[in-house]
């Protein structure tokens, strides 16, 4: 089982390449997708984060608050460390049961956007693909699909393993700071290349 990480800064585009590599036919298993699962309505791991931090951080519906949650972690260490404390556990085992689950492909994408804030996932993982982009372009991106302001985004990018990091843990990058047509050009040249090494492996 050939498993490659995809992962990058918030705006880099990982969601953009996940959703292309699915459509060349390639298992996607997503943490944040789990994330969400996992913090539904009703789900128990809400419960929990309902005993810890009140419920002020929880929905009407019985769904984490995200963006409540979010403000306090990302001005809070110790908030964000306990939430993670919960969350991560959980989320590691849903996303090994997926990756087990699926079998019948040369190699399956697990999108982990703080891979490198998140090391238990390692062993998992065979190649780590970075996603990259430019920091303005990062900030126009979040600007765009959400309602944060530019210090609250400049704040998440700083939470994060800084660039030049990155990009040296990576095995495999992709500059992303064009348009969807070059973003999928670039991911048809690694799909194959991770084929051919599948193949040869």
């Amino acid at each position: 089982m050939f498993i490659v990480a995809l992962t990058g800064g918030i705006g880099s585009g990982k969601s953009t390449a996940a959703h292309i590599f699915a459509e060349l036919g390639v298992p996607i298993t997503d943490v944040d997708v789990i994330s969400h699962q996992l913090t539904a309505a009703n789900q128990p791991l809400v419960k929990e984060i309902e005993k810890i931090f009140g419920n002020q951080y929880i929905t009407p519906e019985g769904a984490l608050n995200r963006d409540a949650m979010r403000k306090l972690v990302f001005n809070d260490d110790a908030a964000r460390a306990k939430l993670n404390a919960i969350l991560h556990p959980a989320i590691y085992d849903e996303a090994v049961k997926a990756l087990t689950f699926t079998k019948n492909a040369p190699y399956q994408i697990l999108v982990i956007p703080l891979l490198f804030e998140s090391p238990h996932y390692k062993k998992l993982i065979n190649r780590i693909l970075l996603i990259n982009c430019d920091e303005k372009i990062q900030i126009e991106r979040v600007k765009t699909r959400s309602q944060l302001s530019e210090s609250e985004i400049i704040k998440i990018i700083r939470t994060q393993t800084p660039q030049n990091e990155r990009l040296t843990l990576a095995d495999d990058v992709i500059q992303n700071d064009g348009n969807v047509k070059e973003l999928r050009k670039k991911i048809l040249e690694i799909h194959q290349k991770y084929i051919n090494t599948c193949i040869l492996s």
